[in-house]
């Protein structure tokens, strides 16, 4: 699990880690429609295709950004989400960092438990993008709204 749950400080460390990360520019998209997830899905596939994610990572990554983008805008409202092709120095990923300004989260332990549900669906929203993703940080604070970064290096 993820520091940032506990720390908020930790959490805009990781954010603005992301930032310096980015290398080779970044898409912003609001998150308002259906519309809009289906162009998120096409963004984040070429941003794999571009950083030669494994036909398999591409398919983990875009499902994971579908799931957390449908929740940007079912339960906060909309938002925007943010897209960037990564280099380390290292290695390459991609990363989407999503943000609303909806009721947020009031139990985050539990909204990441397997089969917890507000919504009527299966509940394995986001716990199963956190499997799917190399690195998964979220902070939500009730009142204020939702962050979630998720990355996805090249192996």
């Amino acid at each position: 699990m993820s520091a940032a749950l506990n720390n908020p400080v930790a959490f805009e460390s990781r954010l603005l880690d992301f930032r310096r990360e980015a290398r080779t520019g970044r898409t912003s998209m609001p998150l308002r429609s259906d519309e809009d997830v289906v162009t998120l899905r096409r963004h984040v596939r070429e941003r794999a295709v571009a950083v030669a994610l494994s036909l398999v990572d591409q398919t983990k990554l875009v499902t994971a950004a579908s799931e957390l983008a449908r929740n940007t805008i079912k339960y906060g409202g909309g938002g925007e989400v943010y897209l960037d092709a990564l280099d380390d120095g290292m290695r390459r990923g991609v990363g989407v960092v999503f943000i609303d300004a909806g009721p947020g989260i009031a139990d985050l332990e539990q909204a990441l438990r397997d089969g917890y549900t507000t919504g009527g669906g299966l509940g394995l929203g986001l716990s199963g993008s956190k499997r799917l993703v190399d690195e998964f940080d979220l902070d939500s604070r009730p009142g204020e709204g939702t962050a979630v970064v998720i990355v996805k290096w090249k192996h």
